[in-house]
């Protein structure tokens, strides 16, 4: 299940475009904001999905993910429990790496003694707290946590400025000669909050074919 954040996203973009007129070029040339969110039942299962798929083609990731919850029959739904119990040659048959493994057990451990917390919790605490607590994890790094503040809890401000894909998003709308550094891209960002998310979204779009014209930096 899926669903856009609306009119927040359509105001946000046109406060970054009056704060940054560079940005509303590519604002402009992109058109309304189409961020979508995804749901989440737990902190656990999003994690945890996003663990299988670290480092795997979209395609790749699902079919393994899929295997994974076949383990669980019928319920199909991880919970940490079953993690944990599951032995370790079942979850290598489904595909998952000694890495993977690895992180999931220590995800549902860190679960069950509250270093992750149950989304109503996670719902009311900061963006960096819920970076910090998620990121004691192992094989849960920021750009993992910074993903699920965005597309998952729907967070408004937040840029993942290690983002590869923003980093070649502002070299196009902002047309430099180098890929920024994350702390070039935080520092312009400044002008961008309480709305970091919507322009990280259209940083993204800047790379999609069409959006910006080719041409020499400035």
């Amino acid at each position: 299940m899926t669903k856009r954040p609306g009119g927040k996203t359509a105001a946000a973009a046109r406060a970054i475009a009056k704060a940054d007129p560079l940005l509303g070029r590519l604002i402009r040339r992109v058109g309304p904001c189409r961020l979508k969110l995804d749901a989440m039942k737990s902190p656990f299962a999003a994690l945890a999905e996003a663990i299988v798929y670290q480092q795997l083609t979209g395609r790749a990731a699902a079919t393994i993910h899929g295997r994974v919850l076949a383990l669980f029959r019928p319920r199909r739904v991880l919970s940490p429990d079953e993690v944990l119990a599951a032995p370790h040659e079942a979850l290598r048959g489904a595909g998952l790496s000694r890495a993977k493994i690895a992180a999931l057990k220590d995800l549902a451990a860190k679960t069950k003694d509250g270093t992750v917390p149950p989304l109503h919790h996670l719902r009311k605490m900061g963006e960096e707290e819920i970076i910090e607590r998620l990121t004691r994890v192992r094989g849960v790094g920021r750009w993992t946590v910074e993903m699920l503040l965005i597309f998952r809890l729907g967070r408004p401000d937040v840029l993942p400025a290690g983002d590869y894909g923003i980093r070649k998003g502002f070299a196009r709308a902002f047309r430099t000669r180098a890929l920024p550094t994350p702390r070039q891209v935080l520092r312009r960002g400044e002008r961008w909050r309480p709305h970091r998310t919507t322009a990280s979204w259209y940083l993204w779009r800047a790379l999609d074919p069409g959006v910006l014209p080719d041409g020499p930096p400035r």
